[in-house]
């Protein structure tokens, strides 16, 4: 195995007959580079998403982000297929459910809901499929018979899942 330094916003080959390109997103540093004043929203080489392309298809996969910008917008606006970060529901249900203090803002991701969610935010840029990743085990929309797995397919979102195909 053998690694390369890639560049943001530079195309290079994944493997043969697939492209890739990092960009930058709204995150924050690893824990382990934290210090007392924790900025969840920089935009750098610490939270990336990637842009897989073929020459037929492309796909954008941000599992991490912290909220969608303008530029980052532009970027998904109109495109066929979008992962994208559903690391909580709500922003605060990790609290709510007593296994963290954090809250989804604090660890550089989005909610799905409320006025600046993800669920709002993507309603405006006719993305044709969406597929919520890197969600996390306090997340309702695990629930089929919830209320928010109900809001989230509704909105137009899939949940991925271990094993999860896709076909286009």
């Amino acid at each position: 195995m053998s690694f390369h330094e890639v560049a943001l916003d530079t195309t290079f080959e994944l493997v043969n007959g697939v492209e890739a390109e990092l960009f930058a997103v709204p995150g924050k540093v690893p824990l382990f580079m934290e210090d007392r004043d924790v900025i969840t929203d920089l935009e750098g080489e610490q939270t990336v998403g990637v842009r897989l392309k073929t020459v037929r298809n492309q796909a954008w996969y941000i599992p991490g982000c912290a909220k969608l910008t303008d530029n980052l917008k532009s970027r998904l606006q109109d495109e066929a297929l979008v992962f994208f970060d559903g690391t909580v529901f709500e922003n605060d249900e990790m609290q709510r459910a007593k296994v963290g203090v954090k809250t989804g803002t604090r660890m550089g991701h989005i909610a799905m809901s409320g006025e600046h969610g993800s669920i709002i935010e993507f309603s405006e840029l006719n993305v044709q499929r969406k597929i919520y990743v890197h969600i996390n085990n306090t997340n309702p929309v695990w629930n089929t018979s919830s209320e928010e797995h109900k809001i989230v397919k509704d909105a137009g979102w899939e949940i991925a899942f271990d094993g999860m195909e896709i076909s286009q």
